[in-house]
């Protein structure tokens, strides 16, 4: 009996890191994300809505994972801000 126990234990437990050390973002996500830093850094990237240039590094990160999102690359959805 210890033995199917231990087996079971250790299933799961490489299912967890199998789970844990897969990828969040795609690779074509990234590429993504590096096009829109380089517009930033070059000062061509604008923002949607209103068209004032990014400054923000941060900013320019959201920009180019909504764009890989829109082509259909593995991104998680954006976080929801609590109320």
């Amino acid at each position: 009996m210890a033995t199917t126990k231990s087996n079971n234990a250790r299933k799961s437990s490489e299912k967890k890191a199998a789970k844990k050390s897969e990828r969040k973002y795609s690779p074509e996500a990234s590429g993504f994300v590096e096009e829109e830093m380089k517009e930033m850094k070059q000062g061509k990237l604008k923002s949607g809505g209103s068209g004032k240039r990014v400054k923000n590094p941060k900013q320019a990160i959201a920009i180019g994972l909504s764009e890989a999102r829109r082509a259909g690359k593995k991104v998680p959805a954006p976080r929801r801000k609590a109320a």
